[in-house]
């Protein structure tokens, strides 16, 4: 959408958002949404899980979507605090590929030939923009692997990256390497996804 109109609020305004989330730190930004919606106005829980995933599925399909809103208001802020430096960085990028391929001969061609703008914008321009934006997603895959043990501590959050603090502070070095193992595999499957992700968003690359 800022790519769409350069130079306009909601271009000034998304970039300015960018810019944040580039900007702040993850336990900086944890810390701030913590004081202001936790603290300050009460919206939500500031630490803890909340009800456990298996018991929150079956709990939404019993008809108690109480126990699966609790559960969203305790991911909620964790994932904003891990998400927003990444959003930042790939919005940016979809800026500025989908500004480079709005002036390439092939988007003019698609407007010459009568097609809409948004069938234009979706199916020619953004699809074509989004093969540098994946390789970028494939690595701030780990920057979140990463973001995950500052934002667990910060948020009380029970999961790999506490697991990380409490076994590095008791030196217990089979459980780190467990956990490291365990960060790499991910880290590989997802990369593995990225790549085969090319194929499906490029087809010069799939008849390749």
């Amino acid at each position: 959408i800022a790519a769409t109109r350069q130079g306009s609020l909601v271009d000034t305004i998304s970039m300015v958002f960018a810019q944040l989330g580039v900007s702040m730190p993850v336990y900086w930004l944890g810390l701030l949404l913590m004081l202001l919606f936790a603290v300050t106005l009460g919206w939500l829980p500031a630490i803890g899980r909340g009800t456990p995933f298996p018991e929150t599925i079956w709990a939404a399909l019993t008809g108690r979507p109480q126990v699966l809103l609790d559960s969203f208001a305790h991911i909620l802020l964790p994932a904003l605090a891990l998400a927003a430096n990444s959003a930042a960085i790939i919005s940016r990028l979809v800026r500025t590929s989908m500004l480079e391929v709005l002036r390439e001969d092939f988007v003019r061609t698609a407007y010459a030939k009568g097609l809409r703008r948004q069938r234009v914008i979706i199916r020619h321009a953004f699809r074509n923009a989004l093969l540098p934006v994946l390789s970028v997603i494939g690595l701030r895959f780990g920057a979140l692997l990463g973001g995950a043990v500052l934002t667990e501590t910060i948020f009380a959050w029970p999961g790999l990256g506490q697991l990380t603090i409490t076994a590095i502070s008791q030196r217990d070095l089979p459980l780190i390497q467990g956990i490291v193992l365990t960060f790499a595999i991910i880290f590989a499957l997802v990369n593995l996804v990225v790549d085969l992700l090319y194929a499906a968003v490029d087809p010069r690359i799939r008849l390749g």
